[in-house]
């Protein structure tokens, strides 16, 4: 028989936590009030883990942080309920069981899928008349609260980041009697073998102790340190995938920064760390922002003067070149060894991000969609709205910034000069000493055999000629941008996409830390892609 008292769910989706979390909070205080229960849901959605962007190490990170959620929650006398299905079809189960029944959850700002669904969610709930309050998780706006044309979008980020965390509840409502036993798959049969053994774990604790260790000493030299792969993995947040998946709130993310680059017992080169930090971490809300407002990002190339110009459609040589890349077997070190890190890792620095996307959609040719697909699932960090956005940008089809064309072997020379990184990822490469490990192409026959290294059986020769390559990716990219209607389209671009504060924001950098040493200046302030911070 149906039950009439009132049932308050809080669906988890891409926030796995019980801290400054709004939809717990005000579902335990409605349910407390009302002298009801209170479900705590996540839902594993066949269909979802069924699209071309999911991957068995987001499955991986997400179990691992279902199961702290759960030790939370039980710590405060609830349960975390996991079920398989439809989302529409699973609520409906429980409003037959449960009529007065009120919905509580995040607004989710994902790709495509995840808005359909959430739109279906929606037209279920107005035919039930179901309650369904959404919270904002950052700072992204939607429908009638976005924020047009970006002019004052800082300032409100500001606004919301500076809002009081919400404390996580030590005693929560009761669930409701007859729940089935806590069951969190290990894998996803939808998913295939997805083996990576220096995958960041998940969970808030594993979030915790990477927010603390930055700012305990990892990141006091974030602002310098960021760029190359030998330093990266140490000096950045590493925040990304916790992000992600709301196992750590953007919110109190970035209010510890604040507190950090302001207390005055952190050292003057700290502070400039942090505050190059914070600038990133607003970024990350601008480009989510991009897809929330341009959904069809996702697919389709965002300028229209520059639809087509790569074939989406892959040919038998198109096809080889990809596979070539995917499976790090360019014939440049730096691009192979990077691909082998990310196979093993789920993370890479944001400069080989872009390098990896560059040579793809410059130097190969490639069609950015499948370039981004198949990143999307290397990426634990995987945060759509930032990914579709940074991969059309770093392979020109936004039409709004500089073509960025890295130049493989001198990245290599900048930022891995004595080949470490590229020896520990390439062992064909092991015994190649510097500098001819960033051109192995040049190696003579002789030593080929002296360094163990054969070309074309051990490691493979360059696809392609690369300066060649390059010159004539960018030439295809920059030669419609001659005409006026391509103009037009652009102004509209940057007005809708790319201002914020009342400035025009046509370059992908954030400001660069102020009064920096003369003695010791950082690169150029760069972007974090992909999620990456």
């Amino acid at each position: 028989m149906p039950n009439h008292a009132p049932l308050h769910i809080v669906w988890f989706k891409r926030d796995l936590r019980t801290a400054d979390h709004a939809p717990l909070t005000n579902a335990a205080a409605a349910a407390t009030a009302s002298g009801g229960k209170l479900l705590c849901l996540y839902v594993i959605e066949p269909k979802l883990w069924q699209q071309p962007d999911m991957a068995g190490r987001h499955w991986a990170f997400i179990a691992e942080s279902l199961a702290a959620l759960a030790t939370d929650l039980q710590a405060a006398g609830q349960q975390l309920v996991v079920v398989v299905g439809d989302v529409t079809e699973v609520l409906e189960a429980y409003r037959q069981q449960h009529p007065n029944l009120t919905l509580y959850a995040h607004q989710e700002n994902g790709t495509g899928f995840t808005y359909a669904r959430d739109k279906a969610v929606a037209a279920w709930a107005a035919s039930h008349t179901i309650p369904w309050h959404q919270a904002q998780p950052f700072g992204v706006w939607r429908g009638s609260k976005r924020i047009s044309s970006r002019p004052g979008w800082a300032k409100a980020w500001e606004a919301f980041m500076r809002q009081p965390l919400l404390p996580a509840s030590t005693q929560l409502p009761l669930p409701p009697v007859g729940l089935p036993p806590l069951i969190i798959p290990a894998t996803l049969a939808w998913l295939a073998p997805d083996d990576c053994p220096h995958r960041q774990k998940g969970g808030r604790p594993a979030g915790i102790k990477v927010l603390h260790s930055f700012f305990s000493g990892r990141g006091a030299r974030y602002h310098y340190q960021l760029s190359s792969p030998l330093t990266a993995r140490k000096a950045c947040s590493r925040w990304s995938p916790h992000l992600a998946y709301g196992t750590l709130s953007m919110r109190e993310v970035v209010q510890r920064a604040y507190a950090e680059a302001a207390h005055p017992a952190t050292p003057p080169e700290s502070r400039r760390a942090y505050r190059a930090l914070i600038s990133r971490l607003h970024w990350h809300c601008h480009f989510i922002q991009k897809l929330e407002d341009e959904v069809s990002i996702e697919h389709q190339t965002l300028h229209a003067g520059l639809q087509g110009l790569r074939p989406t459609a892959m040919d038998a040589a198109t096809a080889a070149r990809f596979n070539a890349w995917a499976t790090g077997q360019t014939g440049w070190p730096l691009v192979d060894a990077t691909m082998a890190e990310l196979n093993a890792s789920g993370w890479i620095t944001f400069r080989m991000r872009a390098l990896l996307v560059s040579v793809a959609t410059v130097h190969l040719w490639l069609p950015w969609q499948a370039v981004a697909l198949h990143l999307a699932r290397l990426f634990t960090d995987y945060e759509s709205g930032i990914h579709y956005p940074q991969v059309q940008m770093q392979s020109g089809a936004t039409g709004m910034n500089t073509v960025r064309a890295y130049n493989p072997t001198k990245q290599a020379q900048d930022q891995d000069p004595q080949g470490a990184h590229i020896r520990r990822w390439l062992p064909a490469l092991a015994n190649v000493p510097s500098p001819l490990i960033h051109t192995p192409w040049l190696l003579t026959a002789a030593e080929q055999t002296l360094y163990n290294c054969q070309l074309g059986t051990d490691y493979p020769r360059p696809l392609v000629d690369e300066a060649t390559a390059r010159k004539q990716g960018v030439a295809q990219l920059y030669q419609p941008r001659r005409t006026e209607p391509f103009k037009a389209v652009t102004e509209a671009l940057v007005t809708r996409h790319s201002k914020r504060g009342g400035k025009t924001l046509n370059s992908s950098r954030p400001a660069r830390p102020k009064k920096i040493s003369p003695a010791a200046k950082p690169p150029l302030a760069e972007l974090p892609l992909f999620g990456g911070v």
